[in-house]
Parts: C-alpha cells; structure tokens; sequence
C-alpha cells in the first residue's frame, strides 16, 4: 500500500509540475518549452520574458494556492460536520468578504473614487469582511457542542450577509453593480507579486495548521464522543480547524474572489485515487489534486481571443461530480 501511494504521489505530482509548465506556455501568445526554461533560469531576454515573470508566472502559482488551499479547506470541513458535500465557505467566510467588498464597490456616496479603485481597498475590505464572520462563528464554537447547530449558525451569517449585499445593489448604480459582479467571477491574474508577498504566507500558514491537525481530524470522523474518550478536546480542534479553514479560505477569497466547487469536488476525487481516508494522505493528495484541477481549468480558460471567468470552468468541473455523489450516496 505504501508503494503504490508512493507512485500515485510521483504521478500527481509530475502531472502538477507539467500543467504549470502548460499553464506559462499556453495563452494569447503561445511562448515556446525551450524559451520558458531560458526564462525562469535567467537567460531568457525576450519580449515574452515580461508576459511570462510579470503575469503568467504569478497566475501559476496564484492558481497552485488556490486550488491547494481550497482543497484542504473542503476536507477539514466536510470531516468537520461529517458532511460530503460541505466546503470552505460554508461558515459564511465568503459571504463576509463579498459584503466586505460590496461595502467599498457600491458605497460611492460616502468613499473617495481613489480608494473605490484600489486593489487594496478591495483585498482588505473583503479581509475585514470575511475575518468578521470568521470571529463570530469561532465565538459561537465555544458556546456550541453539535457540529450541525454550528453549520446552521454559519450559513445564517453567511445568508444575512448576503442579505445586505442584496439590498446595496438594489440602491448603487449599473457600474458599482457590474465592478462588484466582476469580482465575483474569481479571478487569478489580479495576483501581482505584491499581492504574493502577503497571500502566500497566509496560505501557508493555513496549509501548516491543517497538516499539524491530521490526527486530530482522524479521531473527529469516528465521532466527538470517541474524540473525548481518546482525551481529544473537541472544542479546541474545532477552533483550530475553523481558524484555518478561515486563513485559507479567507485568504483566496480575498485576492482572487470566489471560486467554486474546488473545495467540495477535490477531496473525493483524493479520496477515490488513494481509497483512504487517512488525512496524512489525504491532505499532500488534496493539495496536489487541487492544484492540478486548477491549473487545468485556468489552462482551458484561456481562449485565443478571450479570457473566461475562472469560476466558468470550475463549475464545468464541479458540479458533475458534485452530482456524481449525490447519486453515489443515494
């Protein structure tokens, strides 16, 4: 079993490692294997050069982030609640970052055109947004011991947040609207590597607490009970999980908007390759098969003449599989 882990670990990761390579290759300008080598070992001087260090090269690894942080976070949450089809914005994280980002698309009355047309008004906007919610559904896991009260308890959050962001596009003008619509496509170029000095710590250091969790989610899937009797505190893992599903969830949403269906389809396609549920595999093979998943759907984004929204090709993905285990789990 160990080897044949070992092999499918090699393969993901190579299939990784050349839908990178793809992904800098592929675009409106299609750049040549030899050129892109040239260019990421400092030889390269070509036009092509600044399209590859200065745009693609960042939506690369934006994408790797993304489908890897999203993909942790859906399998902590749905071992979590114990829930297949639960995934990372399910404690309303993302609506608390759309309201965060609403607040400064469509307040125009009261906001200065510079800071509605920064990026890091949006970024920090949809980080104080998103953190909110976050801090009020690790204030309810303390006072709450069913998982599933506390499920209920985040998507009332996250539908009152909604609920406000409803109400301010119902009163701002069409282009408030459609600067706020746009945003909500997702989007991995508006990661510059400014923006990365900030997003991949983040990501990372959510990454690490999920790893560093592994056992404890192990104990959580028999049941909170077993957990006590193992000595496990309950509470104090399911902060710990909420905290960095919020790093990781939160951090994405933050830089590149929503993205769909990554964080729910990701975990059982790991689950169906390594046919375990062990997080200490569970969780590199989440990683690697996330950000595969992605790299793939920002390579078929990426038309000759257009660029679709990212959360167009992910859906595409999504939601078969999404239906695939409604239909599996009868």
């Amino acid at each position: 079993m160990k080897g044949r882990n070992t092999l499918l670990f090699s393969i993901l990761f190579v299939l990784c490692l050349l839908l990178f390579l793809a992904d800098l290759a592929w675009g409106s300008i299609n750049i040549p294997f030899r050129e892109i080598m040239d260019v990421l070992t400092g030889k390269g001087e070509s036009i092509n050069a600044e399209i590859l260090l200065n745009f693609r090269l960042p939506k690369a690894l934006t994408a790797i982030l993304t489908g890897a942080a999203l993909s942790v976070a859906g399998l902590m949450m749905q071992t979590l609640f114990r829930n297949p089809l639960a995934e990372p914005y399910i404690l309303g994280v993302s609506s608390g970052a759309s309201l965060g980002v609403a607040l400064v698309t469509m307040a125009s009355g009261f906001l200065p055109l510079v800071l509605m047309n920064s990026g890091w008004a949006m970024i920090l906007a949809a980080v104080i947004g998103g953190a909110l919610v976050l801090f009020m559904v690790l204030g309810v896991s303390f006072r709450i011991h069913n998982a599933v009260s506390l499920l209920i308890v985040g998507i009332m959050f996250g539908t009152i947040a909604g609920s406000i962001v409803s109400v301010m596009q119902n009163f701002s003008n069409p282009d408030a609207i459609k600067l706020f619509i746009m945003w909500t496509f997702g989007s991995l170029s508006a990661v510059t590597w400014t923006y990365m000095q900030v997003l991949l710590p983040v990501i990372l250091l959510g990454l690490l607490m999920a790893v560093l969790l592994h056992k404890r989610l192990d104990v959580l899937l028999l049941g909170d009970n077993y957990a006590r009797g193992l000595g496990v505190s309950v509470i104090q893992t399911r902060f710990l999980i909420i905290l960095s599903t919020g790093l990781l969830a939160g951090g994405i949403t933050a830089f590149t908007g929503p993205i769909a269906f990554i964080g729910v389809a990701i975990p059982h396609i790991a689950r169906g390759i390594f046919k375990t549920s062990t997080h200490k595999i569970l969780i590199p093979a989440t990683i690697l098969c996330g950000a595969s998943l992605l790299l793939i759907c920002d390579i078929l984004s990426q038309l000759p003449t257009y660029t679709l929204p990212i959360n167009t090709i992910s859906s595409l993905f999504g939601a078969p599989i999404i239906l695939w285990i409604i239909l599996k789990k009868k």
